[in-house]
């Protein structure tokens, strides 16, 4: 038998996906990745020293540095860098579309990957003291957990991305317009979907929150299948969330399904590019702890 550092990494994601404690799969993804979701300082009055400044009317007495005012005879304030602490939000698509499993790794299919790369951002958020808060949208519904801290709060939100299904359309845009009431302070949006609908009333939602200062961050997730159009000649597919019949792919579509589906998602990256979102498309054959890094890489990246 292979020991699990030599195992090829289907046979991983694989044996990761017969388990629903998702605190263990957390545990074996984030093993050795050693990196946060953000990077960000704000000025503040903080314990870590910066730079002073000249006083102005409503700074507080006792930031005051008295022993610079006996030198310069000059009101001074210390200002102060503080580690910034804000709201990440962890949004997960599960209508019938996230059900498209692998055709080359057994028990895998979209939502088990979405869910389990967000269950590792909220992992990440507790570790960081950062409030962290779940939005799933199902059934043509939105499913909404307020942002908290702590450990109980990362118990929470797994357990609700556990009990996600994936299941019918995406909610309307009124609905999703109407679920936006979480966005007062601009924050961080983690969101996980294989958007074949785009534009859509997701993307329209996502595009309102990055237009309202929030730092979005998108995750497209396709199988190997769909990349490379290897789906079986002849056979019939249903699209999941409408009622339009049954599809075949002849060997004659498949060139065309390719040229079509490479638009498609070109769109998707270059609306992200012209909205500064950060936007990172992955295979989900592909390992979990790579997929992550990258993801969190690239939204670094920016930040810099």
């Amino acid at each position: 038998m292979q020991s699990t550092a030599t195992q090829p990494a289907g046979a991983m994601t694989a044996m990761l996906a017969q388990t629903r404690d998702l605190d263990l799969v957390i545990r074996h993804v984030l093993a050795g990745l050693g990196h946060g979701i953000h990077i960000g300082r704000e000025r503040g009055a903080g314990v870590e020293f910066s730079e002073y400044r000249a006083y102005a009317p409503g700074d507080e007495w006792r930031r005051v540095d008295w022993k610079l005012l006996a030198r310069a005879d000059r009101y001074f304030v210390r200002e102060a860098e503080r580690d910034s602490h804000v709201a990440v939000w962890l949004w997960l698509d599960a209508t019938a579309s996230m059900a498209e499993p692998s055709r080359e790794i057994n028990g895998i299919d979209k939502l088990w990957f979405a869910r389990t790369v967000l269950a590792c951002v909220a992992a990440i958020a507790q570790r960081q003291g950062d409030a962290f808060g779940l939005v799933v949208c199902s059934a043509g519904k939105v499913n909404y957990m307020p942002a908290a801290r702590g450990p109980r709060q990362l118990q929470r939100v797994l357990a609700a991305l556990n009990r996600a299904t994936p299941q019918g359309e995406l909610p309307s845009a009124e609905t999703l317009r109407a679920s936006l009431h979480f966005a007062r302070a601009p924050g961080m949006i983690f969101a996980a979907s294989d958007f074949l609908d785009w534009p859509s009333p997701l993307s329209e939602a996502l595009l309102r929150l990055r237009n309202m200062r929030h730092d979005v961050r998108l995750l497209t997730l396709r199988t190997q299948a769909e990349v490379d159009a290897s789906f079986k000649s002849g056979g019939g597919y249903r699209d999941p969330e409408r009622d339009d019949g049954l599809h075949r792919m002849s060997n004659a579509d498949r060139e065309h399904y390719k040229q079509q589906s490479r638009a498609h998602f070109g769109s998707v990256a270059a609306s992200c590019r012209q909205h500064d979102i950060v936007h990172y498309e992955a295979r989900i054959e592909q390992p979990l702890t790579g997929v992550l890094r990258s993801w969190l890489q690239l939204a670094g990246a920016r930040a810099r």
